[in-house]
This record gives C-alpha cells, sequence and structure tokens, in this order.
C-alpha cells in the first residue's frame, strides 16, 4: 500500500514540478557521465570497494535543494531526513539520510565544469518546455564578496603571523629540536604580533597629535617581527626536508604556499605606511586564505565604495532564465563584456537575439556596429554624457524607452541572486569553490523559474515537452 505522505507529495506543486524538473536534468545522460567522473575518479576504490555510496544523482538534487531553500549542510540533512517529500524531490526515497559532511564533501568534488554542464542543461530544458524564446536578452554585472575580514594592513600581518605561528608548531612536532638553540627557530610569535595590531587599530582612532609617528613605529616592530618569522620558517623548511614522512611533506607545502604571500604582504605594508607609496590594486593581497579576491570599486555609496571578491557577469532572457554567468578576473569595463555575451548566445539559440539592453556601462560605438552585424535589429544602450540631437531622438523611441524598461528587471533579478540564492557572499573556499557556489545559485534560480511557470500554468513538465 502507498505511503499516505508520498501520494500527497506527489500531488503537491510544491514538490512535484520541483521533481520532475530534477529528475528530467539529472537524468540526461552527459549529466550522468560527468557526475559519475567526479565523484568516482578514475583509478579510485569507490566504484567498486567499501560501503555503497549515495548516487550522483541525489548529490545533484541535494545540492539545488539546499540553494533554494538557503539551509546550511546540516540543516538540509536534517530536513530532507524528516520529509518524505524532500525525500522524493532528492530522489533518496527509503534510504539513508548520509551525514551531513558527506553531503558537503561530496558536493565539494563536483567540478565547475561539471556544474557549468548543468546550467546549460537546465537552460535548454527551459526552452524545450517554452519559458523563453530568446528574442530579448539583457546584460548586467555585480559583484559577490569573498567570506574574509576587512583587509588592513596590521590584520593582514597578524594573520600571517598566526598561520606562520600555526604551522610552525606542528612543524616543531615533526623535528623534535633538543638544545634551547633549536627551539629558539621554532619561537612562535603570534600574541606579539597581535597585540601590535590592536594596538595600531586603537591608535588609528586616536585623536592625538602623535598618533600618526606611533602608528609608524609600531608598524616598524610588526614588519621586523614578520621578517623574523619569515626567517625562521625559512630554516624549518631546510630541517624538514631531512624528514621523509608525508607530514613533513604537507608542512613545506603549507610553507611554499604561504610564504610568498607574506612576503607580498611585507612589501606592500612597507611601500603603503613607510614609505608614502600607492599600491595598485592589481599588486595588492588582500587575503592569505583567499589570494585570488579582487578590490573591486564599481562608485557605490558607502559603506559599500570597494568590494574585495569577484565580479559576476550575467545574461538573461525574457521569461527569466539566465543563459550566462561568467566570474571576471579584477574589475574590467562591462562594455567589453556585450559582445562575448552576444556570440554565446548564438550559439546557444543558434540565432542572434532580436533586442539587446544594458546600462550606460555597457555603452560604446563599437558595441553598436558589432551587434548589428551579429544580427541584433534593436541595440537600447544609453548613451553616458552629451548626446546630440539625432542621439536624444534615438534614445527616446518607443521601442528604446521600451528595452530600457524590460533592462530594469535584471536589477531586481540580480537583487533576488544575492537575497534568496547567496550570491551576495562566498562561503566557499578557493577558485573552484567560488565557481561552484555561483554556478548553484544560478542553477537553483532557473529551476525554480521553470517550476514556477509550470505551476502557474498547470501543465506537467511532460506535458510541456510534447
Amino acid at each position: 500500500m502507498q505511503n499516505p505522505l508520498l501520494k500527497y507529495a506527489q500531488h503537491s506543486p510544491k514538490f512535484n514540478g520541483l521533481h520532475d524538473v530534477l529528475n528530467e536534468v539529472f537524468a540526461d545522460p552527459q549529466v550522468r557521465l560527468a557526475l559519475q567522473h567526479d565523484l568516482v575518479p578514475v583509478g579510485s576504490q569507490a566504484a567498486w570497494n567499501g560501503c555503497p555510496a549515495m548516487p550522483a544523482v541525489v548529490t545533484g538534487s541535494l545540492a539545488v535543494v539546499r540553494r533554494l531553500m538557503g539551509w546550511s549542510y546540516r540543516t538540509l540533512a536534517e530536513e530532507v531526513d524528516l520529509s518524505v517529500g524532500w525525500r522524493w524531490v532528492c530522489q533518496l526515497y527509503a534510504h539513508p539520510m548520509p551525514n551531513f559532511r558527506t553531503i558537503r564533501d561530496r558536493e565539494a568534488l563536483v567540478s565547475p565544469k561539471t556544474v557549468q554542464l548543468i546550467h546549460m542543461k537546465v537552460v535548454y530544458l527551459g526552452q524545450a518546455v517554452g519559458i523563453t524564446t530568446g528574442y530579448r536578452l539583457r546584460l548586467d554585472s555585480s559583484a559577490i564578496e569573498m567570506n574574509i575580514h576587512y583587509p588592513t594592513d596590521s590584520s593582514l600581518l597578524s594573520d600571517a603571523a598566526r598561520v606562520l605561528s600555526r604551522w610552525l608548531g606542528v612543524a616543531r612536532q615533526v623535528v623534535t629540536p633538543k638544545s634551547r638553540q633549536a627551539k629558539a627557530w621554532f619561537r612562535r610569535r603570534h600574541r606579539q604580533a597581535r597585540r601590535l595590531a590592536r594596538a595600531i587599530a586603537r591608535q588609528s582612532k586616536s585623536k592625538a597629535k602623535n598618533a600618526g609617528k606611533t602608528s609608524l613605529k609600531w608598524y616598524a616592530q610588526l614588519l621586523h617581527l614578520l621578517e623574523q618569522l619569515v626567517a625562521q620558517v625559512k630554516e624549518v623548511q631546510q630541517q624538514l626536508t631531512v624528514f621523509k614522512q608525508a607530514a613533513a611533506q604537507h608542512i613545506g607545502e603549507m610553507f611554499d604556499q604561504y610564504i610568498p604571500l607574506v612576503q607580498q604582504v611585507i612589501t606592500q605594508t612597507r611601500r603603503r605606511v613607510l614609505e608614502g607609496k600607492s599600491v595598485p590594486a592589481a599588486e595588492k593581497v588582500v587575503s592569505l586564505f583567499e589570494p585570488q579576491t579582487d578590490i573591486i570599486v564599481r562608485g557605490k555609496a558607502a559603506p559599500k565604495e570597494t568590494e574585495f571578491g569577484h565580479k559576476i557577469w550575467y545574461a538573461e532572457v525574457d521569461g527569466g532564465l539566465i543563459t550566462e554567468y561568467r566570474l571576471l578576473t579584477g574589475n574590467p569595463p562591462d562594455a567589453l563584456q556585450v559582445i562575448p555575451s552576444l556570440r554565446q548566445h548564438r550559439r546557444l539559440f543558434k540565432r542572434a537575439p532580436r533586442e539587446v539592453s544594458g546600462d550606460r556601462g555597457l555603452y560604446s560605438p563599437e558595441n553598436e556596429t558589432a551587434a548589428r552585424r551579429l544580427g541584433v535589429r534593436q541595440v537600447s544602450l544609453p548613451k553616458p554624457g552629451y548626446k546630440s540631437k539625432p542621439r536624444q531622438r534615438r534614445e527616446h523611441q518607443k521601442w528604446f524607452r521600451a528595452a530600457q524598461r524590460f533592462r530594469n528587471g535584471i536589477e531586481g533579478r540580480i537583487s533576488q541572486l544575492r537575497r534568496a540564492r547567496g550570491l551576495n557572499r562566498c562561503l566557499n573556499h578557493g577558485q573552484a569553490g567560488l565557481e561552484r557556489w555561483v554556478g548553484w545559485g544560478i542553477i537553483a534560480n532557473n529551476i525554480a523559474v521553470i517550476v514556477m511557470k509550470l505551476n502557474q500554468w498547470r501543465v506537467p513538465l511532460v506535458d510541456a515537452l510534447c
């Protein structure tokens, strides 16, 4: 006899449409093969040894549901475990619910390339069911912050002392020095660096006349402390070469990772604080743990005039589907991204959009000319600054103003992505983690759009595909 709760879930619009869409996406052979390749690498024993693993479709479904609902991994495991509907949606059924750490670790194995493939399959599905025609395209960019503290020179130096001292303590357990002179190379200096950093932070708020000179003196002490710590680490690295254990090799790799970053922090602090020189944003390190973080200045009001993260480029079509997202390096002008998006749209829909719209930052005469050559009939990119009389008449035409009203919708879409899909701040680590974070957020948004449209039409997915 069928479980009545499962019967309710199968007839609930909340679960039914989402189950059908997820099943259609993850049943695709290319998606299944890509997930299997990521979760079961070639040469590993996971395919034939040990306990039965969680199916790949469950891993993907749990990732989408987590971003849809804004849950943590622990909350996801608890909610899905106690709900027949969510078990059915994630195709977990009567199988035991995996630990939240297992869910997190398996999701981290999915490569950004596979996430991009899943995103394209969702876009193709939206196109197949009639969510979008691809005739209208709107473009814009936004920024996603990395999960780091506000970078100041003193705090970065304190972080450097803390992480190097921590690994010196680990190295001491491997080397086990005996003499007092040998133990001195493993001296940890993080507490002294932290006291100096806090003193500098307090002095920066002081209104005393000699506050600047005092801060410079403490900065000089802090820099000298870090240089001593770097010299210690280099000596310990030489001592570790004698040991062949895996632990010694891992400590050496950590030192190799952090030492160049710490030296760059020391250099930029000396140039900025002691020498009074400006350091270009491309040469700055704003985090030792997320060194790929960019400094983004987009002319916003305080306190968001400077953001520390990455710039994301969005392309949205009519119907509300995000057809393209790209992580940009640094803070490039938005106008350079228009033509690549039009070419990507042509590859996706096999034709150019009838209309493309954007804000003033996307305008350039080259963009308008190239867009028309690619087959775009109506290019709605307002020109900033002075406008000639013919240009004013062009931008006051009915089609131009209608395209700008359509363009305004991407502002709301980006706001929803940042608020409801977590694209305001990335909680993953590393460049690959950032790409996964953004990709799953876009996938969750597109799936939600498809499910809501099907529920509004009251048409099952199978009928919509026919």
